[in-house]
């Protein structure tokens, strides 16, 4: 928390629309890989509750990034191998009543400027078959300090990192279904690229 505050001004709008307690799941826009962990921060300390990340499993094997998320216990993902397991460790983790959370694009985005990547499908087989709603949430500003790319050191020594929170999307489809998969995924897509509309305005950009 100290990190995310010495490095951001951090701006939120919308976070009660993450209920007090019971399932949710949090889909985001990828612009960093400081994302997740900063996400999990504010909602931690803003709402009381923690959530698990699918969070790509090579990341876990960087040093500092490995050991905060086994301390956390996030949930290691293959990226592009359609990786059942992590799925169905976080189906567990909303069917238990607790906050899961995705990034649709999957990798981070090299240049978000041009708008959100495709969308990935986990986000849609996580809550079809849970039911859980679906908090899209917009966030701009991490790229800033640390784009795809790596570190950047320099001004402005404190950028504005907001995050905004739209309101939840109930699931509808059928998750047996591609149409309805891809549908729901593509809707999920559109939400949260409103919310980074207004998340680009909260951080000045």
């Amino acid at each position: 928390m100290l990190f995310l505050r010495a490095a951001f001004r951090v701006r939120v709008e919308g976070i009660t629309n993450i209920p007090a307690s019971g399932a949710a799941i949090l889909a985001f826009n990828h612009v960093s890989v400081i994302d997740g962990p900063a996400l999990a921060i504010e909602v931690a300390r803003r709402r009381r509750r923690e959530s698990r990340f699918l969070v790509a499993s090579e990341v876990f094997g960087r040093f500092f990034f490995g050991w905060a998320l086994r301390s956390f216990d996030q949930i290691p993902i293959r990226r592009g191998q359609g990786d059942a397991h992590a799925l169905d460790e976080a189906i567990r983790t909303v069917e238990a009543g607790a906050i899961a959370a995705i990034a649709p694009e999957g990798r981070v985005n090299d240049d978000p400027e041009l708008g959100l990547q495709r969308a990935r499908r986990g986000v849609a087989r996580l809550a079809l078959p849970t039911g859980a709603p679906v908090i899209p949430v917009g966030l701009w500003g991490s790229q800033i300090r640390w784009p795809r790319a790596g570190l950047r050191l320099g001004r402005p020594w404190r950028p504005t990192l907001a995050f905004v929170f739209g309101e939840p999307i109930a699931p509808f489809g059928d998750p047996s279904v591609v149409a309805d998969i891809e549908a729901f995924s593509e809707h999920v897509r559109e939400a949260i690229a409103e919310q980074v509309v207004r998340a680009r305005v909260v951080a000045g950009a």
